[in-house]
């Protein structure tokens, strides 16, 4: 399954507030469809399948890469749950919208695959590279670059930044100073769930 290019806030409607999908809020709380308001009765499945589909489209990973982080996060000490949002939460372009650097994940992904984005002095173009303690978040210097990342954060998606992150406004650089908290988490999702969904697929 690609990534998703659709309506965004069709998906909010259906699985609630995703931060990193969109900053806008839909008018309807009911989901999207002709029996959106209509009260089911949801299987166990549905409720599972619901809370992965929530970490898809909040970080914008495709199905195969959701999977290779799930089999990732097991082969991790401690908790398999906590293990993969952090992973997902450490990914570049998340990093890059938790600095405030854009707006959303898919901007910050947009920030990152045009080159604009650069780790350690270095330019680095993909999205999904897992950011380290210690790394050094910068945007490329040229005036274009600078000024796209002025311009997003007019509008930021999150109005605090994580314990784990510090950002310089002023040089517009940010540093990784350790693996981000569970508490930090911005997204409101049962981890546990997503794992057990997983547990005979991946």
């Amino acid at each position: 399954m690609s990534r998703y290019r659709g309506p965004r806030l069709r998906i909010v409607r259906r699985l609630g507030d995703l931060p990193g999908l969109t900053r806008k809020t839909p008018r309807h709380a009911y989901p999207p469809g002709q029996h959106g308001q209509a009260r089911r009765k949801r299987s166990e499945y549905a409720i599972r399948l619901e809370e992965k589909q929530k970490l898809r489209f909040n970080y914008g990973v495709t199905e195969k890469q959701l999977i290779r982080y799930i089999r990732k996060a097991r082969r991790a000490t401690g908790s398999t749950g906590q293990s993969l949002l952090q992973l997902l939460e450490m990914r570049l372009d998340n990093t890059v919208f938790r600095l405030g650097m854009a707006g959303t994940v898919p901007g910050a992904r947009q920030l990152v695959n045009h080159g604009h984005v650069t780790v350690n002095g270095k330019e680095v173009n993909i999205a999904s590279y897992q950011c380290r303690p210690g790394d050094v978040i910068g945007i490329r210097d040229n005036d274009r670059s600078k000024q796209l990342v002025q311009k997003n954060m007019e509008y930021p998606g999150l109005a605090n930044i994580p314990s784990h992150l510090e950002f310089d406004k002023n040089t517009l650089i940010g540093k990784v100073n350790g693996v981000v908290e569970r508490e930090w988490v911005a997204l409101q999702i049962n981890e546990l769930l997503v794992v057990e969904y997983y547990s005979r697929k991946a």
